[in-house]
């Protein structure tokens, strides 16, 4: 018999095994040991088929059930025996807790096990984590292959556990029709399957639970020596330190990684155990080893091996503790040896070429850090984006309620301005799901963690993210942005199917504190969903106070500047009111122009501003006749916008008509380029800032939408090509060449007319601004110094440069369009004709550049090279000579300057 045989470990040798001396319980034993040898010969077959549904997992067949006997053999020592009848229970759960860990063991489908319901879910969640968004109900029916995959691994691993308590009882049918048991002996089978099939489960369970599941010992069989008594927080202990201790070699096989190649995560998995020889006990502590050095390639190995072991040495601290604590008998393994530190740990994980040092990013200090990253310190000094915060998070848990809830008629959000004794109070309250204990300690709580896609949310809400439900909440630091306004916060919550007893109070004394979470007791009657209330710090109506960016100190204006659009009722009451007004439903996705302009810049209650509402009515009819949409891919509006210039915004002092980037339909940036909204997706965790939600593609479909509505209306005039051409450039890299870019003595030019005006003349000077600007309306030059208009002489020309803000500006970057075949030239240390091309190459300068080029059949060198020799210090002087010199680029055509377009290398553009 082989010494690495299960057989020979000691548990096996003294429970199990043939006495050969005489054995007054052969009989008893002997059915035992042929049970068990039965189930392992039929698991055998069953674990190996665990590979073909996770091949990139190490090995979970029998060599890993096997290898139980000996850890176990590790983590029992002398300390604690066991009876036969024990060791066949325990046995089994070794065979048992890792079979459900393939397909095989679920006679149908891993989806089909789990259910519709929690499939969606698991489907739902996964997308979001993979393409960054919530799917469409409809995409859950054919979903991506790699999310389908990702989630069948994932399911195993999450059911694998309560899979294995069924496998007992479970039958497949042969080919003949007959039924197969794993555990053939029907009496062992009805006597301990139950507790074998808790036992295999129990691997999976919190260190906790243990000793709720298990709390008192069985007794013996009539057909049993009496004191084959069962232990089986004993056993549940044994299999879960035996299993999280059997790490070594075997489970990741040379040969066999280089078989699968596993990727990703798994792949460092099977590298660092394939390094790890059998473990072994030193006092009370598993010590692993590694015989091979780590180099420096396989550092990520090394240091998934520490944290692995780190897990491990968690795992047997915390069975010792409870056995401790319960006053039973402690297993001989009570910690890993060398976890300590990196530098330990290498002494028994030895590395070459390279020194292990822990940088990883450490927070000694909680509390501190919220207090200076939930509030002021990430939002800055905005107490409304507290508001906006607290109205998306109690929205979205309506409409929670709503998926799970099919039919509930009266999702509303409450928010009330409150003074009392000089004391402010804000509170927003919804009827939305609620939270139960776990929700608020992992969920809420955990700060930078959002609990609507994490496993623990979805598997207490079963429904919820495959229902169509589709949160707001992304970086799960939200509710912290309630500091911003005060520092004395409570939140009472009751989930929407729990009892009152079931409430509870969650009180902060600012971010720095731990809170305090208390029942609700004799509080009276406590609403399904939440509440927040939060003693503001500052008077609203104070400078940067709560209602400072509102023009009327009313509450309702702030929730409508920051809430553009809501799927939920939002009543608001101001202080002393005894009403309320609702915001009621509204989509911009599907909402006219006329609509969406009002929801977007609404009309003032204040009845003295009838010049401004007859300013804001005339804005709204020239949005709606400008006004085009913005759509995904498949059709949805995501914009209805129009472009607007600064130019226009000035003159017309429309700066209350700025366009919105709008977040889940919350208030996220502002820009000057248009009027209107344009959908985003954050680009910080703080949400003030945002990218477009559409790519470059669709923006360039509503700019050409936009330039064809002008064209159509007969808009598209000088002043307005002047003003869109630089964005025009950037989003398409040319220009129509009907579209003014610049402006030269005789007005503005146009793309069509720039190569025979050039033609015309040997020398242009390419004026490059400071301190010569332009106006568009009307079209003209003006000196910075005197802000008067001025002639251009005859062969000026002064290229018009009004580029985009953000968000297209994100879109369309700067540099973006720069010639490639240039990049070379952006290292050199001095300004080379090279590297002033490939810097104006993407802009209006370039372009100009190119037609003149084209004009005089010369090359971008001869052109730019004898402006280097100048050291780019061109400076000519206008008529009036009063004014200060124009600095900029005096080009030559190269037959007046000595250069032949031949006489040097260089391609022509």
């Amino acid at each position: 018999m082989s010494e690495h045989d299960y057989t020979s470990t000691s548990l096996w040798q003294n429970t199990l095994a043939a006495n050969p001396g005489g054995d007054p319980h052969h009989e008893q034993r002997e059915r035992l040991r042929t049970s068990y040898l039965g189930l392992r010969k039929k698991a055998a077959v069953l674990l190996q088929e665990n590979a073909h549904s996770l091949p990139d997992f190490t090995v979970h067949d029998i060599t890993h059930v096997d290898a139980l006997w000996e850890t176990a053999d590790l983590v029992c020592s002398d300390k604690v025996t066991l009876n036969p009848a024990e060791a066949y229970v325990l046995g089994c759960s070794f065979v048992l807790h890792d079979a459900a860990m393939g397909e095989a063991a679920y006679g149908t489908s891993v989806s089909d096990t789990l259910g519709e319901t929690r499939w969606r879910d698991l489907l739902s969640v996964a997308y979001y984590r993979e393409k960054g968004c919530w799917p469409e109900p409809e995409q859950l029916d054919s979903p991506p292959a790699d999310v389908a995959d990702a989630c069948r691994a994932t399911a195993i691993r999450e059911t694998h556990a309560e899979q294995a308590r069924r496998l007992v009882d479970h039958s497949w049918r042969s080919s003949a029709g007959n039924e197969i048991h794993l555990l053939d002996d029907v009496l062992l089978r009805e006597a301990y399957g139950p507790l074998i099939g808790d036992l295999a489960a129990s691997h999976w369970w919190s260190v906790d639970r243990l000793a709720n599941e298990f709390r008192r010992e069985a007794n013996s069989w009539p057909w049993q020596p009496r004191d084959w008594t069962i232990d089986p927080l004993k056993l549940a202990c044994i299999l879960r330190l035996a299993d999280a201790t059997q790490i070594d070699g075997r489970r990741a096989p040379t040969l066999l990684f280089a078989l699968r190649s596993p990727q990703g995560a798994s792949r460092e998995h099977w590298k660092f155990q394939t390094h790890v020889s059998r473990p072994d006990l030193n006092g009370d502590r598993v010590t692993y080893t590694s015989l091979r050095p780590f180099l420096a390639q396989d550092a990520p190995s090394w240091w998934l091996a520490l944290d692995y072991l780190r897990g491990i040495d968690q795992e047997l601290k915390a069975v010792d503790a409870l056995l401790h604590d319960l006053g039973r008998d402690r297993l001989a393994a009570r910690a890993v040896a060398g976890v300590d530190s990196p530098e330990r740990f290498a002494e028994h994980f030895r590395v070459q070429g390279w020194r292990p040092i822990d940088a990883t990013v450490k927070v000694s200090d909680v509390p501190a850090l919220v207090a200076r990253l939930g509030g002021e310190q990430l939002y800055g000094n905005e107490p409304e984006v507290a508001v906006r915060e607290l109205v998306q998070n109690a929205q979205d848990a309506v409409l929670a309620r709503e998926a799970l809830q099919p039919g509930f008629p009266d999702g509303r959000i409450e928010i009330r301005l409150t003074e009392a004794d000089g004391s402010w109070c804000l509170e927003v309250r919804d009827n939305g799901v609620g939270m139960d204990e776990e929700t608020l300690i992992h969920g809420l709580l955990d700060f930078g963690n959002s609990g609507w896609s994490s496993p623990g949310l979805r598997n207490r809400l079963p429904g919820l993210a495959g229902g169509g439900f589709k949160p707001s909440g992304r970086f799960g630091i939200g509710f912290f942005s309630v500091f911003l306004l005060g520092d004395q916060v409570e939140l009472v919550t009751r989930r929407y199917d729990a009892s009152v007893q079931d409430a509870r109070r969650l009180s902060f004394n600012g971010p720095s504190h731990r809170p305090l979470l208390t029942p609700t007791g004799t509080q009276g009657w406590v609403p399904e969903g939440t509440t927040v209330r939060v003693t503001l710090k500052k008077n609203p109506n104070d400078v940067k106070g709560l209602l400072y960016r509102t023009e009327d100190d009313r509450l309702r204006q702030l929730v409508q500047r920051l809430v553009l659009e809501n799927a939920v009722p939002i009543h608001t009451r101001e202080p002393a009111a005894t009403d309320s007004e609702v915001l009621t439903p509204f989509s911009l996705a599907t909402g006219s122009p006329a609509e969406v302009f009002d929801r977007l810049y609404p009309a003032s209650p204040d009845n003295l501003r009838i010049g401004e509402e007859k300013q804001r009515l005339q804005m709204r009819d020239d949005f709606v006749a400008r006004a085009t949409e913005l759509v995904d891919d498949g059709g949805k509006r995501i914009g209805l916008a129009t472009l607007w210039t600064d130019i226009d915004l000035y003159v017309h002092r429309l700066y209350n008509f700025q366009g919105t980037v709008t977040l889940s339909g919350f208030l996220a940036d502002r820009s000057l380029n248009f009027s209107g909204y344009l959908a985003g997706q954050p680009s910080r965790a703080s949400r003030d800032r945002a990218g477009l939600t559409a790519n470059s593609e669709q923006v360039q479909h509503w700019l050409r939408a936009q330039e064809q509505h002008f064209r159509d209306t007969q808009q598209f005039n000088e002043p307005l090509q002047l003003a869109l051409a630089g964005t025009f450039y950037r989003a398409f890299e040319a220009l129509p060449e009907d579209v003014a870019f610049a402006l030269t003595s005789q007005g503005p030019m146009r793309s069509s007319e720039a190569v025979a005006w050039a033609t015309q003349r040997d020398r242009v000077f390419l004026a490059a601004g400071a301190p010569l600007h332009w106006h568009a309306r009307p079209p003209r030059a003006y000196h910075l110094a005197s802000l008067e208009p001025v002639q251009l002489p005859d062969d000026w020309i002064l290229i018009c440069e009004s580029y985009p803000y953000a968000p297209l500006s994100e879109v369309f970057p700067f540099g973006s369009n720069r010639a490639a075949d240039y990049e070379f030239a952006r290292n050199h240390t001095r300004n080379t004709w090279q590297k002033v091309w490939w810097r104006m190459s993407g802009d209006l300068d370039g372009y100009f550049l190119r037609l003149l080029c084209e004009a005089w059949s010369c090359t971008l060198q001869s052109l730019l090279a004898p402006v280097e020799q100048r050291n780019w210090s061109d400076t000519l002087q206008l008529d009036d000579e009063s004014l200060s010199p124009v600095w900029g680029y005096l080009l030559t055509r190269p037959a007046a300057n000595g250069l032949d377009s031949s006489s040097r290398e260089d391609a022509t553009p």
